[in-house]
């Protein structure tokens, strides 16, 4: 019977990694979680340990004996020489013999949100994009290009910009903000001491702690730009990524196409973010509901179960975002 079916969703990404045993009737049978999950900033022996320890959660607080017919995994970067093969040895160490399936993230993340197959999904985090999905498939993304050269309105662009409006600020090329003290706290750089060539010496110390971390490492102070709403340098900030993630889901908008958008990490969800851009593409014409979305898990498991030609109603998908979402607080 198609209830006997058992599957496996994964969710990997690039700050960790999730896994579910789903039944074909919806129902979450299992979580685990696990480590970092992206064989292309991680190397595979590594993605592969995260996921197998995510796998093995899921499966030991399932407790069921009947093989996993079927594995989705949701990944970026997914693309990796050879397929999925980096995978398979670990997955068999845990008594999973099943074709594995790779699915973008994105689409994982769209469909944790809705089981509807048409629609438009925006995700910001440490990074920013914006797809539309058509039957059920990403059918065209927008930005997503990464920290250098994209990712406009995301973690990291808006911890950029609260960095060069702090070195202004310091240099006295810029307007005085709030975001200078709040800054330098949380680097933990004071302001005493003697000029620096005739600069201030907490610019020096800035520039320091800046080149001698990770450009990634600028998003931990995005939340800044949010914490002094009367600031109009922070106001500025924020603004201008309200409207790139805003413009991200009007460049994938499609007259002829409805449905919801589904929006999803730590920045686009954010009250003041998610209300600006939803306002602004409503007025673009991208009127369907909005639904929020912690990650790509329940999603996941959507897409093993189509990927097993089980087609997740209304009720199905309810099922499944209610009982993950149970044994997430079990695990």
């Amino acid at each position: 019977m198609i209830t006997m079916l058992h599957l496996l969703g994964i969710d990997a990404g690039g700050t960790s990694t999730r896994a579910m045993v789903v039944r074909a009737d919806g129902q979450c049978l299992g979580v685990g979680r696990g480590g970092r999950g992206n064989p292309v900033s991680d190397g595979v022996e590594a993605a592969a340990a995260s996921i197998g320890q995510a796998v093995a959660g899921a499966l030991e607080r399932w407790g069921g004996a009947e093989p996993i017919s079927g594995v989705a995994l949701a990944i970026a970067g997914g693309s990796v020489a050879g397929g999925p093969r980096w995978l398979s040895p670990t997955l068999a160490a845990l008594g999973v013999d099943a074709e594995i399936r790779v699915e973008p993230d994105l689409l994982a993340m769209f469909a944790s949100g809705t089981h509807e197959p048409d629609g438009y999904g925006l995700v910001a985090g440490t990074g920013a994009t914006a797809v539309r999905v058509r039957d059920g498939e990403v059918d065209a993304t927008a930005d997503g290009l990464g920290w250098l050269i994209g990712d406009s309105g995301s973690g990291f662009w808006i911890g950029h910009q609260v960095a060069r409006a702090v070195a202004a600020d310091l240099d006295g090329r810029g307007p005085s903000t709030s975001l200078t003290p709040a800054v330098l706290d949380a680097l933990g750089i004071t302001v005493e001491g003697p000029l620096v060539q005739g600069r201030v010496p907490a610019l020096a110390r800035f520039v320091s702690a800046v080149y001698g971390a990770s450009p990634l490492r600028l998003a931990a102070l995005a939340p800044l730009a949010f914490a002094d709403p009367a600031d109009e340098v922070a106001d500025a900030i924020v603004t201008a990524a309200e409207e790139a993630l805003a413009q991200a889901v009007l460049d994938v908008a499609e007259p002829g196409l409805r449905g919801p958008l589904v929006i999803g990490g730590g920045v686009a969800t954010q009250a003041r973010i998610r209300e600006a851009v939803t306002t602004r593409v409503r007025a673009g014409g991208v009127d369907g509901e909005i639904h929020l979305v912690d990650d790509g898990l329940v999603g996941a498991g959507v897409l093993a179960l189509r990927r097993a030609g089980v087609a997740p109603d209304a009720e199905t998908f309810a099922r499944l975002r209610d009982t993950t979402a149970a044994a997430r607080q079990l695990g």
